[in-house]
């Protein structure tokens, strides 16, 4: 007889997620006996939740905003990939321990790959807006696709500077640069990804000149919500790459699932329409 696998994702607030339509259509697909909810859990309750959640049986959850960071301490063991990123959004629970992991890296990883097969990052120059959890996840994949510069800039150059010699380990590759040189940098460089919220559907836009960026560029935006952002749309009129952030979301959550589950998930069109509907 099948164990019923009990899954979630916990944040405040949480009902904007879209990973239940994400996991519980992979669950139907698959044919598999289990849930995956959406869990609202107050900062305060943080600690009280997973508890809960750990008594309860469950084997995993995702973790989404404002717990990324916080809920490290409360993990048994972390992946060396989450320590290096400071962030985590993926639980296992194996025997009452807990174990976190990110899979944001991953999924920046997949999406590029998906949209560009056989892409290389080696001898390129990456441009890299912002310089929160998922800049960090986002620059942690590139030194490990053995990138060969970084360009880091962010609004507040304190906190891309504090970014750079955590994540630098005396290589050199992230240059931190001034905000307001975002245009001027783009020359030469290969590849630009925003990882801020700027251009998001009720934030400010994202105010960038692409003229200085070469016509063989790629230029990805995380952002997913609008799908098209005008930097994509900017980018596509450059001639250039432009690559969503959809499909980011969809592919970081195939490693949490396979955790869970013992089953490794496609993206697929009829997925991603799904998470657009």
């Amino acid at each position: 007889m099948s164990i019923f696998v009990k899954t979630g994702v916990i944040g405040h607030p949480v009902n904007h997620s879209r990973s239940p339509r994400i996991h519980n259509f992979w669950i139907e697909k698959h044919q598999l006996d289990g849930a995956y909810e959406a869990i609202d859990c107050a900062p305060s309750d943080l600690a009280g939740t997973i508890k809960r959640l750990v008594d309860s049986g469950y084997r995993g959850f995702n973790v989404t905003l404002p717990h990324k960071e916080t809920i490290m301490k409360l993990c048994d063991t972390v992946d060396l990939n989450a320590q290096n990123i400071g962030a985590v959004n993926t639980v296992v629970i194996t025997e009452g321990k807990i174990r976190g992991l990110n899979t944001d890296g991953f999924g920046f990883l997949a999406n590029i790959y998906e949209s560009e097969p056989g892409y290389t990052f080696d001898y390129k120059c990456a441009v890299v807006l912002g310089a929160g959890g998922a800049a960090r996840a986002v620059v942690s994949a590139l030194i490990g696709e053995q990138i060969e510069k970084i360009l880091l800039l962010n609004r507040t150059r304190a906190n891309a500077q504090i970014l750079a010699d955590e994540m630098n380990m005396g290589t050199g590759i992230i240059e931190v640069r001034d905000w307001d040189e975002r245009s001027e940098v783009l020359k030469g460089a290969d590849m630009l990804v925003n990882t801020t919220s700027l251009g998001m559907t009720g934030q400010p836009p994202l105010e960038i000149d692409l003229q200085a960026l070469s016509a063989n560029a790629l230029v990805n935006d995380i952002v997913y919500a609008p799908l098209e952002t005008p930097l994509l749309k900017q980018a596509r009129a450059h001639g250039a790459q432009a690559i969503d952030g959809m499909g980011m979301l969809l592919h970081q959550a195939r490693p949490a699932f396979n955790e869970w589950f013992g089953v490794i998930p496609d993206v697929t069109e009829e997925l991603r329409a799904l998470v657009l509907k």
